[in-house]
């Protein structure tokens, strides 16, 4: 299907974030998923290594990303390329919900520090 409508976006849930999935497999995307992030505040989500690349745009609030070991402070407007084998951390330390717009090509994994394998739905 060419128009994803926001009434077919699939939600999910994971570390205190909520992810809302408009491209993927399951609406028709073949090779990129994109996806809607809401980072409440105090928000801290754990350390991961993606096994593809993202790219990680900011459209709202402020955030704190620590990518391979160095913290950046984020604002709205940015972007963030993160490439593969890269890892990285989420912080919102205000007082606001942030809102993210990320794309990354489909079967995109994480690797949390404890090697716990995360395959998220809305990259699959």
């Amino acid at each position: 299907m060419p128009v994803v409508r926001p009434s077919d976006a699939v939600v999910h849930e994971m570390h205190g974030a909520r992810f809302v999935s408009y491209a993927a497999p399951s609406t028709g995307s073949e090779e990129l998923c994109a996806w809607r992030g809401e980072i409440p505040a105090g928000t801290r989500a754990p350390a991961h290594t993606v096994s593809r690349e993202e790219i990680f745009h900011l459209l709202a609030g402020e955030l704190l990303i620590t990518l391979d070991g160095t913290t950046h402070r984020v604002t709205a407007g940015d972007t963030v390329i993160i490439n593969p084998g890269a890892t990285l951390a989420v912080e919102n330390p205000a007082t606001d919900t942030a809102v993210s717009w990320v794309t990354a090509s489909r079967g995109l994994e994480a690797t949390l520090a404890d090697g716990t394998r995360v395959v998220p739905p809305w990259a699959n």
